[in-house]
């Protein structure tokens, strides 16, 4: 059960799903609760589509909301309140806000059918393997990691703009073959469903409360990119400091990202450990470390790029940790630095208990110092070396990658060792020091 950050007294909050069909198509039970409510708070969308006989004082929402919604509520503690969503609170709605805030138990939960559900009523696709995305106050980018070739997925539009700069977005990412369909005012007697090709996108602006649903078809020569580790090299851009497709694809598996997971990359070079993580789960979170400036704004374009625009970049990891907003990870990977004076103490330190810590080497000094990790904390040693067919005159030869030591391991709280290097210094209550940079590990053998 989720833990409420705030002890809810009052009488369970009724959470009414309402749809575009209004007060007609809600059951007894929701129609009870909203007329038993004392105040009742929504949208002044949604507040209208329930008759003046049928509700006590109305509250229109904020703007923004989310900062004011604990206070809000809490204003009217002792009365019966309750808060209209669209169709199921539920699914991308206000009740998780609540359940999160005020806990399960604080709530009364009256869904109706949401968008995604009408949609695919209307289209004939199956529910249970559609995607669906919100750009509901996120970056549109956030549907970038959903899009293959002959694939379906629903976007949850963020207003009546949304299906244009959908097309704009298929168009300019190799997608421009593919037919989007604006389903609006679902459920409702003026709804309407249009179609088209993102190529071809004309259809003016319509009405804000629309979802839309699209029918990927991949250009010819698009680089396929899916959820799985291992996206091709070529789509991630910067100055070659780069943890190789083959690689990066073991680590990933090493690393066994979960959903709502955070992680660490330390070392960020092009971002790509912290990128996979993140697209391999739409709730993954991930913050990277990286000395140089120039680094850490090809990170953050190569995320923009590849759709989890929301990765946290950050400087050297010494003068970061110890930050409120840096929360400790459940995975951390090591891929620059590992010499350096203190920096594998204050990763373990850090991660928590039953978290994964992930190191790849590729020097003789840093492979020894993971055999020295490894003799204290056990884990896993294994190493990689990855070959590429690359041309030979007229014919074709063998090309090895330097090849990589890695250490994988989960911290126990029987396993709490700490190996303490000489000639440290004391950072965030960490043993550290200086030492050579980031990018000594992290090179082109990656």
């Amino acid at each position: 059960m989720t833990s409420s950050a705030v002890s809810w007294t009052g009488p369970r909050i009724a959470v009414v799903g309402i749809g575009a069909d209004g007060w007609d198509g809600l059951g007894r039970p929701a129609r009870e609760a909203i007329g038993a409510a004392a105040v009742v708070f929504g949208s002044a969308r949604q507040l209208a589509l329930v008759p003046e006989t049928a509700a006590g004082k109305r509250v229109t929402w904020p703007s923004p909301l989310l900062p004011a919604l604990p206070g809000l509520l809490e204003s009217y503690v002792g009365v019966r309140l309750c808060v209209l969503a669209s169709g199921d609170p539920m699914f991308f709605g206000i009740g998780v806000t609540l359940a999160r805030l005020f806990g399960p138990r604080a709530l009364q939960v009256l869904p109706q059918p949401s968008s995604a559900s009408l949609a695919c009523a209307r289209l004939g696709w199956s529910l249970a393997d559609t995607p669906v995305v919100s750009v509901v106050g996120r970056a549109l980018s956030a549907v970038l990691p959903e899009l293959v070739d002959r694939g379906r997925l629903l976007v949850l539009s963020a207003d009546e703009h949304t299906p244009g700069q959908l097309a704009e977005l298929l168009r300019g990412h190799g997608f421009g073959a593919s037919e989007l369909t604006v389903l609006e005012q679902l459920g409702g007697p003026a709804e309407q469903i249009g179609t088209g090709v993102a190529q071809r996108w004309q259809r003016p602006a319509g009405d804000p409360l629309n979802i839309v649903a699209i029918s990927c078809v991949a250009d010819a020569d698009q680089v396929r990119a899916t959820r799985l580790p291992g996206l091709p090299d070529q789509l991630f851009g910067g100055d070659g400091q780069l943890t190789k497709r083959e690689v990066r694809a073991l680590t990933l598996a090493a690393l066994a990202p979960a959903p709502g997971e955070l992680l660490w990359d330390v070392g960020g070079g092009s971002g790509s450990i912290a990128i996979e993580w993140c697209r391999a789960h739409p709730g993954n979170r991930a913050v990277t470390f990286e000395r140089l400036e120039r680094r850490r704004r090809q990170i953050a374009d190569n995320a923009a790029a590849l759709g989890v625009g929301h990765i946290v970049v950050r400087g050297e990891l010494f003068e970061e940790v110890g930050h409120a907003e840096i929360a400790s990870p459940e995975a951390i990977f090591v891929g620059g630095g590992l010499t350096q004076d203190g920096l594998l103490g204050t990763c373990w330190a850090q991660l928590r208990p039953g978290g994964r810590l992930v190191a790849n080497a590729v020097t003789a000094e840093s492979e020894s110092l993971l055999l020295t990790w490894a003799a204290a904390q056990g884990g896993e040693l294994r190493k990689f070396q990855i070959y590429r067919a690359e041309p030979l005159g007229s014919s074709t030869a063998w090309r090895p990658q330097l090849p990589v030591t890695q250490w994988s391991v989960v911290k126990s709280a029987a396993r709490s060792v700490q190996i303490s290097p000489p000639n440290r210094e004391r950072v965030a209550g960490h043993a550290v020091g200086s030492g050579p940079s980031f990018e000594h590990d992290r090179n082109n053998g990656f």
